[in-house]
């Protein structure tokens, strides 16, 4: 009976669940029953339904937005759960009694923290519970800790219980009417919750939304809205909305409520009820709003209004908001008002507080604007490009892309600002800076650094085109009052990641590039040559290495021997230098001589080949060692104007012994180049008693009259004719004709690169003289090369 009563006293209205509960959560507020005191009349009837199934827990619930609370308890120790554990959740999304005989073995129950934990619910019976309106706002339920089965007809008494709660539920409606309009308790938590949400969440209008989600619950008001009352430069009041209820009916007028919400909503007309109430120090009320004069002016698409009460807010002495309220079905009074008294004290102090914090932020918002953006084009500045650029950076990496750094200066700005004056020179950097943003994407940055100089960062260029168009859009005419102004712009660039300098270093590689342009010409772009730039540290970072070697003695002269091929006899060596690495190890020449080359440390290394070539000799000389070294110098000493007398320096306590054993290895290239200058220094070479070894002969062009006039004793034929001369007829026929050629010259004739016996036999069977080779020696240090030579001689 009870079951059908509730169905005929409630019916159902179809409708979709969100909107449906929103509804049920509004009318569970209308009720005001959550968080109130426990009652003797629910007490009574959970004893009645634990008593007549036996169970030791027995339970009123409700149900809010986010959890469960208990009006009435038994056999529990708590007054509340979270909503998404709560078996009565499940409960009122039914029609009777919901009933789980074993939660440990139902998949939506078993991992239930009430179920695992205490109270450790296995059985559940409950019944949904609804409000006047027809709301299911809780349960009534039994539960056990054992499992349990509970036949049909034993639920009936459930049903009937939960009937007679929902009696006593619609007698405490009725009841809470005809007390104070709003309760101080409740009063009490709004103005709490309100401050929390106000000092918790970075968006203060939703502590109003909270305020007047309360108040229409608190006053039972269909519509409502918060504002804080500003003035025009008039001094004429108008309200910018905070909170206001949401009155769209469509989804088209849904659409513009969002947009006006989001803008802040704007009340000027003072010729309607929020003009006056705006107006008044006095709680103004119309509970016969048809009929009331003042009822003009209200926004377009406003509903219906029948009676509305508006009330000012202060903070001290000061009239700082209003809020509005309307449709309360039993109308508005000044009592209802002075009740509201404390909240609305409250929603004066946040409203002073979101001023304060406005404020604060405007300044802080113009400190950061200072701080991070240059005044005259709005540009970020150096600071702010620092942030920005180390972002770029991360995110170039992140999707593997590209930056194009650019840096530029103006060309015949300084000009400009002599001629015309400071003002003129703003207005042109302004429009420079307008110009470039307008060639440049969303995505890349734009920045002035100062003066008139710019750097642009440009994700992933895809070609040189939009550097073109850069300088173009500066090179436009400037119009400017009656002065057309023409200026053009140089432009370094540099790429990362081809560039995977720091940040600092990337734009100085861009300013770099941009003063090669200005240096071509100016009004041009320049791309920053990496590589060319990392061959310069390695370089830089050897020669330093280089300096600190020749101080610390880490060269050394290894030496190869040379062998006269008609008896097998060592007739000397060629040194050839290393560097003992305290790093790397023994490093040839190639790793260094290269980056020395064309500096000042060419001759450093050239005095102490000599030197060390000298002192070998002098050493060799007096053990009785008949031997010749040759030496390999640097083409950049050799020509240089002090070679010779670095090297009449090295020899001036030498004898002509010691003088003519020691041999000057020159390139034939290097013999080609400058003639003229070449030949003077090899004679004097001659008159210092040295001897001239022509090196990798075959490599240049010589010419049979420049050969003829080379003062060189010794022709040394380069390794790549020798090495295929075995395979490579036209090898051999050079092979053969240089030999030729060089005793017909009457010069002394080596063969370098020997490897193997063939190529001896055949050098041999060629009239060669000499020979230098692995198949020999490999280059060792001057004590191991001095007993190879001893042990070879005596086999």
């Amino acid at each position: 009976m009870a079951a059908a009563l509730s169905t005929r006293r409630y019916g159902k209205k179809l409708m979709d669940p969100v909107n449906r509960e929103k509804r049920r959560l509004a009318a569970l507020e209308r009720l005001a029953i959550m968080d109130t005191e426990s009652e003797e009349r629910f007490d009574r009837l959970i004893n009645l339904a634990r008593r007549f199934y036996n169970t030791p827990i027995a339970l009123f619930s409700l149900l809010d937005e986010k959890r469960q609370w208990f009006k009435s308890k038994r056999g529990l120790d708590f007054s509340e759960t979270p909503r998404c554990v709560a078996f009565c959740d499940h409960a009122i999304r039914q029609d009777s009694v919901f009933v789980v005989p074993d939660a440990t073995k139902d998949e939506r129950f078993c991992s239930n923290p009430l179920v695992t934990g205490e109270p450790h619910i296995r059985f559940y019976a409950g019944m949904p519970v609804r409000e006047p309106g027809g709301f299911k706002m809780g349960t009534l339920c039994v539960m056990d800790r054992k499992p349990r089965d509970i036949p049909e007809h034993e639920l009936d008494v459930l049903r009937a219980l939960a009937s007679l709660v929902e009696d006593e539920v619609e007698r405490f409606y009725h009841a809470s009417q005809y007390q104070k309009q709003v309760p101080v308790s409740r009063l009490n938590r709004a103005i709490q919750r309100a401050q929390n949400v106000f000092h918790t969440d970075d968006n203060q209008d939703a502590a109003f939304e909270l305020l007047l989600s309360d108040l229409l619950v608190l006053t039972d008001s269909q519509f409502g809205f918060i504002g804080e009352i500003l003035t025009n430069s008039d001094n004429s009041p108008y309200l910018r909305v905070g909170a206001i209820t949401d009155i769209s009916w469509s989804s088209e007028s849904a659409k513009r409520f969002q947009q006006r919400k989001t803008r802040g909503m704007l009340f000027e007309r003072l010729d309607s009820l929020i003009g006056a109430s705006m107006l008044s120090d006095e709680v103004l009320l119309s509970n016969e709003f048809e009929s009331d004069s003042r009822a003009g002016g209200l926004p377009p698409g406003q509903p219906q209004i029948t009676r509305y009460m508006g009330v000012p807010i202060f903070s001290g002495d000061n009239r700082v908001g209003l809020l509005g309220l309307a449709n309360r079905p039993v109308g508005y009074t000044n009592k209802l008002a002075a009740e509201l008294e404390p909240l609305l004290q409250t929603v004066g102090q946040l409203i002073e507080r979101k001023r304060m914090y406005q404020e604060r932020q405007e300044h802080q918002k113009g400190l950061e604007q200072a701080a991070n953006f240059d005044s005259l084009t709005g540009l970020p500045n150096r600071r702010r490009l620092t942030e920005l650029f180390e972002l770029e950076l991360t995110l170039a990496d992140q999707r593997q892309g590209a930056l194009a750094i650019c840096f530029i200066d103006l060309d015949g700005f300084k000009e400009i600002n002599d001629d015309y004056g400071h003002s003129v020179g703003d207005a042109v950097l302004k429009t420079v800076a307008a110009r470039l943003q307008h060639i440049l994407r969303e995505c890349d940055i734009i920045a002035r650094l100062g003066g008139d100089e710019f750097v642009a960062i440009i994700r992933d260029v895809e070609n040189n085109a939009v550097y073109e168009r850069m300088l173009e859009a500066i090179r436009r005419p400037i119009h400017h009052q009656d002065v057309t102004l023409n200026l053009a712009a140089s432009m370094g660039v540099t790429l990362y990641p081809r560039d995977q300098s720091t940040p600092d270093l990337l734009l100085r590689h861009a300013d770099q590039a941009m003063y090669v342009a200005k240096d071509a010409g100016r009004n041009r772009y320049s791309i920053f040559d990496f590589e060319t730039h990392v061959s310069r540290i390695e370089q830089g970072r050897i020669l330093e290495q280089a300096a600190k070697a020749l101080d610390e003695g880490q060269f050394e002269m290894y030496l190869q021997p040379k062998i006269v091929l008609a008896n097998h006899r060592v007739e000397g060596f060629e040194a050839l230098i290393r560097w003992n690495h305290p790093e790397k190890g023994l490093l040839g020449p190639i790793s260094f001589l290269p980056q020395v080359e064309h500096t000042e440390y060419a001759a450093e290394v050239g005095r102490f080949v000599i030197a060390d070539a000298v002192a070998k000799l002098q050493h060799w000389k007096q053990l009785g060692l008949p031997y010749s070294l040759s030496i390999n110098l640097s083409p950049t000493h050799l020509l240089s104007d002090r070679f010779v007398a670095d090297l009449q320096a090295a020899l001036q306590d030498c004898d002509p012994d010691v003088r003519s054993s020691l041999i000057i290895e020159l390139l034939e290239t290097t013999a080609l180049n400058d003639s003229g200058r070449i030949m003077g220094i090899l004679l004097k070479c001659r008159n210092l008693g040295v001897q001239v070894s022509l090196d990798d002969f075959g490599t240049g062009y010589s010419s049979l009259d420049h050969f003829r006039r080379l003062p060189a004793q010794e022709i040394k034929i380069d390794r790549s004719f020798v090495s295929d001369m075995l395979t490579n007829a036209d090898d051999e026929m050079i092979v053969k004709s240089i030999i030729s050629l060089s005793k017909n010259f009457k010069r002394r004739v080596v063969a370098e690169g020997i490897e193997t016996q063939a190529m001896q036999d055949k050098l041999i069977d060629m009239g060669c003289e000499q020979a230098q080779g692995f198949f020999y020696s490999k280059p060792l240090p001057a004590d191991a090369a001095l007993a190879w030579a001893e042990a070879y001689q005596q086999r």
